[in-house]
Order: structure tokens, then C-alpha cells, then sequence
């Protein structure tokens, strides 16, 4: 049975190794929905967070493939409930519907939605959150006219583990 998996991969500070990993996925027909290469706790060592629907056996030979590539250290793969994962939403609005309608005051109150930048036009926020939440804002945020949001990668992190310990 399919389910998310977040892969997170430890690897050298290499500009080609992106092509290499991506690679591995095209081969095998399964699509990235999300990707986030950032620093790691490790000097010069960069973690690569990605995010796979597929079955355990698809993904465990994945993660396999993806350790034989040279550069790479470490590659892990976690379900959702093994980790604590979270995602960033910008959001553009017109200032006039915030001003004169309460009821989208409420969702945004309700969302904990952060204002960025109020111009006279629009009005940017920011809402962090988890993939299903995302979902009923957006849907609840289109009937006040949104004209554009924008949506980060995932960042997770293991709930059980030490990270990456070059040995």
C-alpha cells in the first residue's frame, strides 16, 4: 500500500549531486511532491528533505540506490508519524476584502495567519502549517478572492535519532 514517505539524505557540498539523486526517482516513475535542500547540523554537510508517496519496498530500494552514490553519506526514510514536519504558506489578498468582511477576519484568526506586508492593494500572510490544513485554507480562502499563494517544501526532522554522525 502507498503512503508518504519523507526521505531525508545527507550528502557533500556538490552542485551535480541534485541531477544524480533525481535520477533515481525518474528511473523508477515516482514523483517528488516535495524537496528541500538546506545545511546540516554537520559542517559541510548539506540534508536533502524529500517527500515521496510509494510503497516501503519502493522506497526502501530507493533509499538504497541513493546511499551507492558516492557523495551521498547517509539517506533515511521516515512515515509521517515518525517525524515532526511543518510547511510555510504565503498568501496575497485585496486589503479591501480584509477590511470589509468580518468573516474573513475570523478564518484568518481562526488559521493564526501571520500579515507580512499591507499595501494598499493587497495584503501578504504567512501561515505555517501541515499538508491537510493547507488544503481547507486555501479552499476556505478562495471565496474571498485570493489571488496568490505560494507554498514551501517540507522541513522535517525524526523524532527518534541522533541526525547525521559522519563516522
Amino acid at each position: 500500500m502507498k503512503e508518504q514517505y519523507t526521505l531525508t539524505i545527507y550528502t557533500e557540498d556538490r552542485f551535480d549531486l541534485i541531477n544524480k539523486i533525481a535520477l533515481v526517482f525518474t528511473r523508477r516513475n515516482i514523483k517528488i511532491e516535495s524537496l528541500n535542500i538546506s545545511l546540516c547540523e554537520t559542517d559541510e554537510i548539506y540534508k536533502y528533505t524529500i517527500l515521496i508517496t510509494e510503497t516501503l519496498e519502493a522506497v526502501r530500494n530507493v533509499a538504497l540506490q541513493i546511499e551507492k552514490i558516492i557523495e551521498v553519506f547517509k539517506c533515511c526514510y521516515n512515515t509521517n508519524d515518525e517525524i515532526v514536519w511543518t510547511q510555510v504558506v504565503l498568501f496575497k489578498i485585496p486589503t479591501d476584502q480584509i477590511i470589509l468582511n468580518e468573516k474573513l477576519n475570523d478564518l484568518l484568526r481562526k488559521y493564526n495567519a501571520k500579515h507580512l506586508a499591507v499595501e494598499s492593494t493587497y495584503t501578504i500572510f504567512e501561515y505555517t502549517v501541515q499538508e491537510l490544513q493547507n488544503i481547507n485554507l486555501i479552499r476556505e480562502l478562495k471565496k474571498f478572492d485570493l489571488v496568490e499563494f505560494l507554498q514551501s517544501s517540507r522541513i522535517a526532522i525524526a523524532k527518534s535519532g541522533t541526525g547525521f554522525n559522519k563516522i
